[in-house]
């Protein structure tokens, strides 16, 4: 295709002092989602990149092998309320999944929550869904088109029927009942865009069941500290309400914590000021309360705390691989390992004692293993990136493990192979990362490559099934998943390196990572492409800075691109506490040197760039992209012949919003990448 007209985009005189350096922004007005002029320039920006989308001629063909693979039964493992069980179904391809229930583990499935009925195109989505402690009751919260916001409802479980009930302005919220009702978090409403306003002063409150949200009793706020996050959870048997207050807006990544027992009308604390350190309650033994905690334990470790004396003790002691969770059920604590981004599960008795290793079908990532303090079995998922999510039963007095329930998907998992690899970053790190591909694939530097990352906020990529995937993998594509610094994937060690100051390590692993793929032959620069969205397409923005020749292609989705605003919108000035901030100027510096927004280059061939993100993102708004779209078409539009193209979705958030609009957006991703890189695709 010839090179592109790109809609002009005006520019204003807008200009910033930061610690006596002066930072134009000529596309801040980009930053009003509600004016008219936003609406133009979307609408302009989103026909160009259709109209070329539209060109390409095997993109519905992509979209066709999406839906079929994708269409499969998925199922949640169950969790049991008395006599009840309950389950998330999505018969394959229905935009959200069907919340049921079922007299024990053979009982006929009836449906208790359709979130498909609720809204014309799908996009509504069942956020929670919480009992009371007998069973009679629930609270459910929905969010409307992909956005953080949530509305609580209340629904009598017998008959199916909601009450009259309504909380609005949640955000930053779970749902945690004691007695006759349930605490919960909210903003007030906000001034200006719901979607781009600044969240500050979040509340807890309690709900008593049959009120409306006006009679609700505030439980706790801090306007002294208006960036501070207030959530409460109470116990299984309700004996304890437990409430978390953290402050990542002074760039602080621990918590302070306090409890209260039922009855009583004041928190006590636990710890009583926030730090560094995270405070976690897995669940009460008695008076007690077992708690995650990483004082003192980079990589975690169990406490106990006697709430009569406020006596800490030990537990489970840290270890040399990172905790990565911890569940009580049945009367045993079930916790699970990361050994080299795959999980290691152990049952342990609650005062700490080893009994057994769970063995798992194999290298893979197992998460679930909660349960009711009575339950007699637990259930799991397991999962690796050619074996599909599995649910397993677990029986606590066998010790065994069985199948529960195996998705049937159209692949065989015997025609793609996984392996691990470790390679040198610019420092001398090494780092580790997933290869998948088809097997028999050539290493000829041909093959299209897409290399995905992450690195930030002490998440980890861990190795997962998408059936999303597996279309690139059967053309002959090489997925890479790089697990940067930045992550847990080696404990708060490995986090910290990938942090504020440090942040450029995180480019650096993903630029080597890039390097090492052509290093091996499985793709050359003219077939790699670079993936990752939010933390990640910053990530994506800021290499293509700083290595524009290293790939052909770029996917930067939702990224955080203006390094020296992200603190003014939503809850931006919660990821303080991992990017630093422009008021510091030290970390100014930092952020202003890696900033893609404000380090995109002209003359530079940049790859061939698709951005993504969506009208109800208020999480990462959309602001931040369409200020990154505006600047690079305008500074290198005319130097590369490279289309640069922003895909800017509707009634979507910060992840797509149902299952229709995630395919369409896959099919969009992979047909820009095979496009650009002038694959032979057979469909």
């Amino acid at each position: 295709m010839a090179q592109l007209n790109y809609p002009l985009t005006h520019t204003v005189d807008q200009k910033d002092n930061y610690h006596g350096t002066i930072v134009e922004d000529p596309y801040r007005w980009l930053e009003d989602d509600r004016s008219a002029e936003t609406a133009e320039w979307v609408k302009q920006q989103n026909q160009l990149s259709f109209s070329y989308l539209e060109k390409i001629p095997y993109r519905e063909g992509i979209k066709k092998r999406l839906e079929k693979i994708y269409n499969y039964a998925k199922y949640s493992a169950p969790s049991r309320k008395g006599e009840w069980y309950y389950f998330y179904k999505n018969d394959g391809l229905q935009n959200q999944s069907v919340l049921y229930r079922q007299k024990g583990l053979n009982g006929v499935p009836e449906v208790v929550l359709d979130p498909n009925s609720l809204s014309k195109d799908g996009t509504t989505r069942l956020a929670q869904f919480t009992l009371s402690k007998d069973g009679r009751y629930a609270a459910y919260a929905l969010s409307k088109g992909g956005s953080d916001w949530q509305d609580i409802f209340i629904m009598d479980v017998n008959s199916k029927q909601n009450l009259a009930d309504k909380v609005e302005w949640v955000k930053v919220s779970g749902i945690a009942w004691q007695g006759n009702g349930f605490y919960y978090s909210r903003y007030p409403k906000p001034d200006g865009s719901a979607l781009a306003a600044k969240n500050e002063n979040h509340q807890v409150f309690y709900h008593k069941i049959g009120t409306t949200q006006d009679a609700d009793e505030l439980v706790f706020e801090d306007k002294a500290n208006p960036q501070r996050f207030h959530t409460v959870s109470t116990t299984e048997d309700e004996l304890y309400a437990v409430l978390y207050v953290s402050d990542r807006g002074k760039g602080k990544d621990g918590n302070a914590l306090f409890y209260k027992e039922s009855g009583s009308k004041s928190f006590k604390p636990v710890v009583a000021e926030v730090t560094d350190f995270s405070y976690s309650v897995i669940e009460n033994v008695g008076k007690t309360l077992l708690i995650q905690t990483n004082k003192d334990a980079k990589n975690e470790k169990i406490e106990n705390f006697d709430t009569a004396n406020g006596i800490w003790k030990s537990v489970v002691a840290e270890k040399t691989e990172p905790l990565q969770s911890a569940s009580v059920a049945g009367g045993k604590l079930f916790l699970t390992y990361m050994k080299d981004v795959t999980t290691r599960a152990y049952v342990y008795d609650v005062k700490g004692k080893l009994e057994n290793e769970i063995k798992l079908p194999g290298l893979g990532t197992a998460s679930g293993f909660g349960g009711n303090a009575d339950d007699k079995e637990v259930f799991y998922t397991f999962t690796s990136f050619n074996y599909p999510s599995t649910i397993f039963s677990y029986n606590l007095g066998t010790r065994q493990s069985a199948v529960f329930r195996a998705p049937e998907v159209d692949f065989k998992a015997t025609d793609f192979e996984t392996k691990q690899v470790f390679y040198t970053s610019k420092d001398g790190t090494q780092v580790p990362m997933f290869i998948v591909y088809k097997k028999g694939i050539k290493l000829n530097g041909q093959n299209p490559t897409l290399l995905y990352g992450y690195g930030g906020f002490n998440i980890s990529l861990n190795p997962a099934f998408s059936p999303l995937l597996i279309p690139f993998l059967e053309q002959g594509g090489v997925y890479a998943q790089a697990n940067l610094r930045g992550g847990s994937e080696y404990g708060e060690k490995w986090h910290e390196q990938g942090m504020k100051l440090k942040k450029q390590n995180v480019f650096d692993d993903f630029i080597a990572a890039g390097e090492y793929l052509i290093a091996q032959k499985y793709c050359d620069n003219a077939h790699l492409a670079l993936r990752g969205g939010s933390n990640g397409g910053l990530l994506v923005g800021a290499v293509i800075n700083q290595r524009p020749e290293l790939a052909k292609v770029a996917i930067p989705q939702v990224g955080v691109m203006d390094m020296l605003r992200f603190q003014k919108f939503t809850i931006g000035w919660n990821w303080i506490a991992d990017y630093g901030s422009s008021d510091n100027a030290d970390e100014f510096k930092v952020l202003y040197a890696y900033s893609p927004l404000h380090n995109i280059k002209s003359g530079v061939n940049y790859p061939a760039t698709l951005i993504t993100t969506a009208d109800h993102d208020d999480r990462v708004v959309p602001a931040h992209s369409f200020k990154y779209a505006a600047m690079l078409q305008a500074k290198a539009g005319k130097s590369t012949t490279n289309p640069l193209l922003i895909r800017i979705d509707t009634n979507s958030g910060h992840g797509a919003s149902n299952t229709a609009k995630n395919i369409e957006q896959m099919a969009d991703i992979y047909a820009f990448i095979w496009w650009n890189m002038q694959s032979v695709i057979k469909l």
